[in-house]
């Protein structure tokens, strides 16, 4: 079972929402470091283990500098997101450059920053060495298609994926980098998304050390690292059990020993790129109750919509919901809880069974410290909200503001419309 609470008493919560107005995200930073501790330590066996953070996933400077402090890298998929990084001191190999489909600017970007560049697709070599240059340490990325079974809808199964080499694609790659002058070679994957299983999380990382030992049979290379990707999922529902990071990082651990250490491969370093299981858990939307519509359905609107938080419209995802102040209450009341925009996915929870809620609760919907707020958007005219930081010492600070019409209207040069 995981268990949901909130991350400051329900009278706190409440003062903090008068004084900041919702709707907001909260994100507690104790919780996340000590999150990311655990983390590192179950893998502090590994050969110069890194966390490179995805940035995508929460992509506040404020978040990232933390994790820096803890000892973490960026994991960056965008321009926006190298700026990110380069913004908080995360540049040279403590970030690399993941992406599909990418334009040469951001390779650009991606080189003059010095980061390790992990390479989509094979077309992409000569891409780069034509357009910019092929740095010395290039990494590619491996998709095994059906050779690896499983998938979700969030990342698709690895055959209909749009990412990565295949198996022949990549040695071949590695022969491309090869004699154009690279020297240092990693490995890449990500196949799933949000997995709770940790026998599948051992499984691909079982795939990548064979993979790390054919190279070495057949090209004589031996590769600098091997990045497992993300994937490690969080408990969304109640029911869930988390991820043990420590039998996670002992079963990885023996792997390693068993496939790799033979071969002559002990010193290889290992990556991860974890996003949602670093912070998602210790993210809250708080929102307030506007509306109660009773038709054929009973409906609770909030002050949010899908604009702050849109995993369950376009996953189907479940977020838990707590009525603040009403934890003691019975669950005795059909909701449909929905947002205003003009969708009717528009919709936080769907047939939820939660305590009587009345005009002007608050309620708080549980992780959404990642892919969150990062996935917001401006449909229907709708604003993103800000952005606040439960500090260590117990304080609240905003480190984003939220959106106003400005800046929404900030791109059209138009007579009337509010400007900054």
């Amino acid at each position: 079972m995981s268990i949901k609470t909130l991350p400051v008493a329900c009278d706190r919560l409440t003062q903090i929402a008068r004084e900041f107005g919702t709707p907001f995200h909260l994100y507690d930073e104790a919780a996340i470091r000590e999150n990311v501790r655990n983390f590192l330590k179950a893998f502090d066996w590994a050969p110069k283990f890194k966390e490179y953070y995805a940035v995508k996933a929460l992509p506040n400077p404020y978040i990232l500098d933390i994790l820096k402090e803890e000892g973490c890298g960026a994991d960056c998929s965008s321009m926006a997101e190298l700026y990110l990084a380069e913004a908080v001191g995360m540049t040279g190999e403590n970030a690399c450059f993941t992406s599909n489909d990418t334009p040469i600017s951001e390779y650009r970007k991606a080189l003059e920053m010095g980061v390790i560049i992990n390479l989509d697709d094979i077309t992409h070599i000569e891409y780069l060495r034509e357009n910019a240059c092929l740095p010395e340490l290039i990494s590619l990325r491996y998709n095994p298609g059906p050779l690896r079974k499983g998938g979700n809808e969030i990342i698709g199964f690895p055959e209909q994926a749009k990412y990565g080499l295949t198996g022949q694609q990549l040695l071949e790659g590695i022969a491309m980098c090869r004699d154009n002058g690279t020297t240092r070679f990693g490995i890449h994957t990500m196949i799933v998304s949000n997995e709770l299983n940790c026998n599948y999380l051992v499984d691909t990382a079982v795939m990548m050390f064979k993979l790390a030992v054919q190279i070495k049979k057949i090209m004589g290379i031996e590769v600098e690292f091997i990045n497992l990707g993300g994937g490690v999922g969080i408990p969304y529902r109640p029911e869930e059990e988390a991820v043990d990071l420590e039998v996670l990082g002992a079963k990885i651990r023996g792997a390693y020993e068993r496939i790799l250490v033979p071969a002559g491969l002990g010193e290889i370093a290992l990556m991860m790129e974890s996003g949602r299981m670093v912070t998602g858990p210790y993210g809250y939307l708080v929102a307030r109750a506007l509306h109660r519509k009773e038709t054929y359905k009973n409906y609770i609107g909030l002050d949010a919509c899908m604009a702050d938080l849109m995993r369950p419209a376009i996953y189907g995802a479940y977020h838990h919901i707590t009525v603040v102040g009403k934890d003691g209450q019975p669950c005795c009341c059909l909701y449909d809880i929905t947002g205003s925009l003009c969708e009717n996915n528009d919709k936080f929870a769907i047939d939820r069974y939660l305590p009587h809620i009345d005009i002007g609760d608050l309620l708080v919907i549980h992780d959404t410290g990642a892919h969150g707020y990062a996935m917001g958007f401006n449909y229907n005219g709708k604003l993103r909200s800000q952005e606040l930081l439960l500090q260590s010492d117990g304080s609240v600070r905003q480190i984003r503001r939220a959106e106003t019409l400005a800046d929404y209207f900030a791109t059209l040069d138009y007579p009337g419309l509010p400007q900054r």
